[in-house]
């Protein structure tokens, strides 16, 4: 029995280290292959896109792939949907992994948005020294505000366009909250913007002790009546629960 588990995050690394693990396991593990230099998992490893709905079907039948995992990131809201689509058509019990999201603490000043658009219309009045953490693809987003200059954190270098005033920093976690503390002071940045991805919490927890705001954009909704695990422990154990602990990682 196969199992594929959709990867590229510091959980589907872990989930196929875990199937790595357990005797009689194959671990495969495909990644989209849009970071140059990934942090590969155990096992074997296979980077690219599937070609769609209809493409990703077709491997899970012609691997005899026998479940499916989605531990992609929690903003993969295309690659989740064909991933449903797909194990819906093969006939594939699927799994979704997600790290749960970050949860607003005393000293927190949070302010939601349901969108990049929404955090970017957010700023004028929250502050002008802006630090971005959400990702080298959303920059576009923040174009067009006015008045603000912008840090951005990424693996490698942002895709335009971009803010007119953007320095950029070329950086991979894990980050620690001595590292952040002195990110935030060097920079005088007055306004965090991130994406509720969890995990990690270090830059929030160094933007409640500075006092400082911090944009918060919403997940993506998961389609409907899709089984969710919070931890790799909860996904391993609904493998071995439905696949006779077989893995595939991808």
């Amino acid at each position: 029995m196969r199992v594929l588990v959709l990867g590229g995050t510091t959980e589907g690394r872990a989930l196929a280290s875990a199937c790595a693990a357990v005797g009689g396991v194959e671990v495969v593990s495909s990644l989209a292959g849009r970071t140059g230099a990934p942090v590969l998992p155990a096992g074997e490893v296979r980077i690219g896109g599937f070609g769609g709905v209809d493409g990703l079907a077709a491997y899970l039948r012609a691997e005899a792939v026998g479940a499916v995992v989605d531990a992609t990131h929690p903003f993969a809201a295309t690659i989740t949907g064909n991933a449903v689509a797909a194990a819906a058509l093969a006939g594939v019990p699927l799994l979704v992994l997600r790290r749960p999201g970050w949860v607003e603490r005393p000293g927190d000043v949070w302010h939601r948005a349901a969108s990049l658009a929404a955090a970017a219309a957010a700023l004028p009045g929250l502050g002008e020294r802006v630090f971005l953490t959400t990702g080298r693809q959303t920059l576009a987003a923040f174009a067009g505000v006015a008045g603000c200059w912008f840090l951005s954190r990424s693996v490698e270098a942002p895709v335009p366009p971009v803010p007119a005033r953007l320095e950029v920093l070329l950086d991979r976690g894990p980050f620690t909250l001595d590292g952040e503390r002195e990110l935030l002071a060097r920079h005088r940045i007055d306004v965090l913007v991130t994406k509720d991805s969890g995990g990690s919490a270090a830059k929030l927890d160094a933007a409640r002790d500075a006092g400082i705001p911090v944009v918060v954009v919403d997940r993506p909704p998961l389609p409907p009546s899709v089984e969710v695990a919070a931890t790799v422990e909860a996904a391993v154990e609904w493998l071995r629960r439905g696949s006779a602990g077989a893995c595939t990682s991808g």
